[in-house]
């Protein structure tokens, strides 16, 4: 899941991004400017209507930005079309929400085979046993989300979200919805992923505790980045061992 990068893997430059509401320009994001490496894992925080979210919107190639560049793993993206943000989305970057978004009626299996299933991926359904192996999931691989904890459906999430094998996760509040212990064995799975494969992890969160099991958070105010913090203790989830190799970079000059 570690690919070779020279250079920041994501860099923002002066972003901006404007939406026009009738009569009104809404400013979401004011000269946004950022740089992440290979292997780092880095929360977003900011209150409600800050810009958070449409930063990461533009990090995951789901909107382009009015003005600036975006560069993402030595790729222009900030002026690509619907289609080429679509490969680039399919190649490198993995997704998991807030509400799990998962099929109800279909099994975990099933449900972190879509994406394959839309790619017209061969051998889907080795690959996705495979990913729920990794998420811890390997008995439960046939049990619809209905019989599934909170926890463990945000774990055939994030299952869903490795199968394509990127090298980017991308999470918007992906413990918003679970209780404590939950959301904590869940941020174990980031640092997991982070340590072992040397995923870039990225997150939006509200919640400071969650925040503190990254390496670095970004704190976004008024659509701009008011300040770069580097937390040198992260809050370990999970095999201390991992206390002293989460989100450090790797192949970033």
């Amino acid at each position: 899941m570690n690919e070779s990068q020279s250079g920041p893997v994501i860099e923002l430059k002066e972003i901006t991004k404007v939406y026009q509401m009738g009569d009104v320009q809404v400013h979401a994001l004011r000269g946004a400017s950022v740089k992440i490496c290979q292997g780092e894992m880095v929360a977003i925080m900011g209150p409600s209507g800050s810009g958070k979210s449409t930063l990461m919107n533009i990090i995951g190639c789901l909107d382009q930005p009015t003005s600036g560049a975006y560069i993402l793993a030595g790729e222009d993206v900030s002026r690509m079309n619907d289609d080429q943000l679509a490969a680039v989305r399919s190649r490198r970057l993995g997704f998991v929400f807030q509400s799990f978004n998962l099929l109800a009626r279909t099994s975990a299996l099933e449900n972190v085979e879509l994406p394959l299933l839309y790619a017209g991926v061969r051998n889907r359904r080795g690959r996705a046993e495979a990913a729920l192996e990794a998420v811890g999931l390997g008995q439960r691989m046939h049990h619809r989300p209905s019989e599934l904890s909170g926890g463990q459906q945000q774990r055939v999430a994030i299952a869903r979200a490795l199968v394509n094998d990127p090298s980017i996760i991308l999470a918007d509040e992906p413990t918003g919805n679970l209780d404590s212990r939950a959301g904590a064995e869940v941020m174990g799975l980031f640092q997991k992923l982070n340590v072992e494969h040397g995923m870039t992890v990225i997150l939006v969160t509200h919640e400071p505790d969650i925040a503190e099991h990254t390496r670095r958070v970004l704190h976004v105010f008024d659509g701009e980045i008011v300040r770069d913090e580097h937390v040198a203790e992260p809050r370990i989830a999970g095999d201390s061992a991992y206390h002293h190799r989460i989100g450090v970079p790797q192949n970033c000059d």
